[in-house]
């Protein structure tokens, strides 16, 4: 069973206005910088270090890892908090969704649109979709936050730079699929 389009965007409003009221706004993007930094410490334990001087009690030599007084730093340190745990359950999620969601079927679901434009490969679908997720991660550390962060939580708090973000990104997406996938006629 799937939800419709309103009863997803309510669903997602409310868990939005939910999670603001509750916690705190939601944004994802960081925590992959986080994880980064929590496999460079695999490599390099002195990437990130105690220091009482600092405003969150650790530093980093990564210089974006130190930047607000050492706040990723101290992330890395001690992953185990709401925003990464945030990002695990997402995809535990997802997978539960799958796995659950009544379809016997739990094979890819390819979109007919892309069917017709580029066949029904797995192998370059998922080379599309990892590289669409690469190019989305880097645009969002590039602008300092994710999608979530910056359009989803941003409009609900009235913040203009959400609503510009907004703008701004389906005005680049929007052309950028008609491109990719050409425009069907109707």
């Amino acid at each position: 069973m799937y939800m419709n389009w309103k009863t997803g965007g309510l669903a997602l409003g409310l868990t939005f206005l939910l999670t603001v009221a509750v916690v705190k706004p939601i944004g994802v993007s960081t925590q992959f910088v986080i994880l980064d930094g929590m496999i460079g410490s695999l490599f390099n334990p002195e990437l990130v270090e105690v220091d009482a001087a600092s405003k969150s009690g650790y530093k980093s030599s990564n210089a974006y890892l130190d930047k607000s007084g050492g706040k990723y730093a101290k992330s890395v340190a001690n992953p185990v908090n709401y925003s990464f745990i945030f990002v695990l359950s997402m995809v535990l999620g997802g997978f539960l969704g799958a796995r659950f969601s009544g379809n016997d079927k739990a094979q890819l679901q390819i979109p007919q649109v892309h069917n017709d434009r580029f066949g029904n490969s797995p192998i370059i679908r998922y080379t599309m979709a990892f590289s669409g997720g690469v190019l989305v991660l880097w645009g969002a550390r590039l602008a300092g936050g994710c999608t979530s962060g910056h359009m989803m939580s941003g409009m609900m708090q009235t913040s203009v730079s959400g609503y510009l973000f907004a703008m701004s990104a389906f005005t680049a997406a929007i052309p950028a699929a008609i491109l990719i996938y050409k425009r069907r006629e109707v």
